[in-house]
């Protein structure tokens, strides 16, 4: 009885509260810096020319390439300034990690790859391409993208959705790829068998066991050792790893014939493809440990990073002493003369005498008399 009455009033309370959700601010802006959205200048309806574009090709690939990314929602939309135009795509993702699989697979050969605009940029030809939050942004302007044209973009940046917490977090697989000899805009990352397919992957992407969730990056590399692919690959756990690396050795057969190389350590996966020389090819695979993980910084900072630190720690403690023991002062000063001055308002001196406590120890009867012998009585 006690509990169907509990659970009555449970269902009871749950259809009397209402739930209050914020609505999620425009992933594209009616105007940013100089630029004007074309529908919100005519007066016309902003669902028209920017609403959701969900179902669409964006960013210059599919949509199940932006579904399998994680995809929230997105917006296309057309800007003016002064008798230009851009077109402008935008696809908001769940986690940092799915955009920047996403923008990876939208960069554009010969795009020019970080730094223009934000951290995670590519500007060539007449689009501008960057990753900010877990959002990506796509800029097309109708000729060539000037310097002026980047720089104008960057007042959208800033409005572009914030990312907190979990979904804020940096892709760490991407951060192992050695710098020597990549071309540029060439890495692919891809978190399933679709981004890895359209990222150009060497391994046929249905033998990988995507469903034990994966990462895997895809790069290339030319200089004087030759052309080659570096593929990536990193599971959850060693036993994983090593169970792909079976699998890899099978469906490559360049491994057979000597024209590929294949490490695996730990949760890694490592094949290098291509026309460098055995021991190039090697040498590029043997030196990527997980130990090189950065997180955007040194994984062990150098002494005098952390030397640095120390002094400043301590100067830090120093001065906020020495601001505290100011304080005191001036405050033990400012009661003092407030006392002073305050007694002197009520016409009595500004200072108080010394008072002394006394236990009063001074004789206080007369000193003993005594007789001699001779003496008479009452003498």
């Amino acid at each position: 009885m006690l509990a169907g009455l509990a659970v009555s009033a449970g269902v009871s309370w749950a259809q009397g509260s209402v739930s209050l959700m914020e609505p999620a601010a425009p992933l594209l802006p009616a105007k940013f810096g100089e630029w004007t959205r074309v529908d919100a200048a005519a007066g016309a309806n902003p669902a028209a020319t920017a609403g959701s574009t969900s179902g669409a090709s964006l960013l210059g690939v599919g949509p199940h390439v932006l579904g399998e990314c994680g995809e929230i929602r997105s917006k296309a939309a057309d800007y003016t300034r002064g008798g230009r135009t851009v077109h402008v795509e935008a696809v908001e993702f769940g986690d940092r990690t799915g955009a920047y699989s996403a923008f990876t697979l939208s960069e554009r050969p010969g795009m020019r790859v970080g730094g223009d605009l934000v951290t995670y940029d590519a500007v060539g030809g007449n689009a501008v391409l960057f990753m900010r939050g877990k959002s990506v942004v796509l800029a097309e302007f109708p000729g060539a993208a000037t310097a002026q044209d980047v720089a104008g973009l960057r007042p959208l940046v800033e409005l572009m959705p914030k990312a907190f917490g979990n979904t804020g977090a940096v892709p760490i697989l991407p951060t192992l790829t050695p710098a020597k000899g990549l071309v540029g805009g060439s890495l692919r990352y891809a978190l399933g068998q679709v981004s890895y397919a359209a990222g150009g992957g060497v391994v046929p992407a249905a033998s990988l066991n995507w469903k034990m969730e994966p990462e895997a990056v895809t790069a290339q590399y030319d200089d004087a050792r030759g052309q080659e692919t570096l593929t990536m690959l990193m599971y959850p756990t060693p036993t994983l790893a090593q169970e792909a690396a079976k699998t890899v050795q099978g469906e490559v057969p360049a491994l057979k014939s000597g024209g590929a190389w294949l490490r695996q350590e730990g949760t890694l996966v490592l094949l290098a493809t291509g026309t460098f020389s055995g021991d190039a090819a090697q040498q590029m695979i043997s030196g990527i440990h997980l130990s090189q993980m950065t997180f955007n910084q040194d994984a062990h900072p150098a002494f005098k990073v952390v030397a640095a630190q120390t002094f400043s720690l301590l100067e830090n403690i120093a001065i906020l002493s020495g601001v505290l023991g100011a304080g005191a002062v001036l405050l033990g000063l400012f009661l003092g003369f407030g006392r002073a001055w305050f007694r002197v308002l009520r016409g009595k001196p500004a200072a108080v005498e010394a008072e002394f406590l006394s236990l009063h120890l001074a004789p206080q009867n007369k000193p003993a008399v005594f007789r001699g012998p001779d003496s008479a009585e009452g003498a």
